[in-house]
């Protein structure tokens, strides 16, 4: 089985070459790896692009950083382009220690071609597990849990937004960090949604993928290592800035909620950020 697997970096060349060296092991299939620069630092580009001419391995720099679903549109585009049939859309501080991790991911995509995007178990360095991911039908109902959610935080095991992971299964949502798609699809669709540039990818790609009637898939037969780390770029209002948009931009756009219901969820978002954003000038946090 054929695939091309994307890497989207962004000033993050360490643990970009550590993702590759795993990919690198995979067996069961033939993969041609992609590394997409997001307009990383002069530095950072320079060493993955070097490395990546080493590795003989695909190098893609972008002239500007659009985003997350930009950034990897270049890769599947250079994909479909190429005449493959599946993609691997994985951050850079993905880890693979099981050496047919893609193997095992596609098996439920090519036994059934209603399956578009499937995704496997993740965990952290911790054992926390982030997949399958919840995503409700009733829209307002989530927003207002986004206000409660601020005295009900739980901490240590598995948060609440995510799903059993013990069982394959369709599922209405999956971790952005990593997944495969079908490039038919993308292609369908439009590819990514450009309207966000950060979080808030996977409930857009989960409602596309519905819109089109197909199935998103979790994979519970395999897993990789999400060693994952916190927004450092500028500062966490740029995070939560970021995060707003692409809540508001999935509202309007992917909701089926009639246009009063729309504000009123959009309200209790801008409630939810300002409090976040009071809270972390109390603490210090910029």
């Amino acid at each position: 089985m054929k695939i091309a697997t994307i890497l989207l970096n962004y000033n993050s060349s360490d643990d970009c070459k550590k993702c590759i060296g795993y990919l690198l092991q995979q067996q069961g299939v033939q993969q041609e790896i992609i590394v997409v620069d997001n307009c990383s630092r002069d530095e950072e580009k320079r060493a993955i692009e070097l490395f990546c001419k080493e590795k003989s391995i695909t190098f893609i720099a972008n002239s500007t950083n659009r985003g997350y679903n930009a950034g990897n549109n270049v890769g599947l585009r250079y994909a479909a382009e190429q005449g493959y049939e599946y993609a691997l859309i994985a951050n850079p501080d993905m880890e693979f220690p099981q050496p047919d991790y893609i193997d095992k991911l596609l098996q439920p995509m090519i036994d059934d071609k209603e399956i578009v995007v499937c995704g496997s178990d993740i965990v952290t360095p911790e054992g926390v597990h982030q997949n399958p991911k919840k995503r409700g039908k009733d829209y307002l109902n989530n927003y207002f849990k986004l206000l409660t959610g601020l005295l009900n935080r739980k901490k240590g095991d598995n948060p609440e937004w995510i799903e059993p992971h013990t069982e394959s299964k369709t599922c209405r949502c999956l971790n952005g960090c990593c997944f495969a798609i079908r490039i038919n699809f993308i292609q369908e669709i439009g590819f990514f949604d450009e309207g966000t540039f950060l979080y808030g990818e996977e409930p857009i790609l989960g409602a596309q993928v519905e819109e089109a009637k197909k199935k998103m898939f979790y994979n519970a037969n395999t897993y990789a290592v999400h060693d994952h780390k916190k927004c450092n770029e500028n500062s966490r209002s740029f995070c939560l800035g970021h995060w707003r948009n692409s809540m508001i931009h999935n509202l309007y756009k992917y909701s089926k909620m009639p246009i009063y219901k729309k504000l009123i969820a959009h309200l209790n978002i801008e409630l939810y950020f300002l409090i976040l954003k009071v809270s972390y000038i109390l603490k210090g946090i910029k």
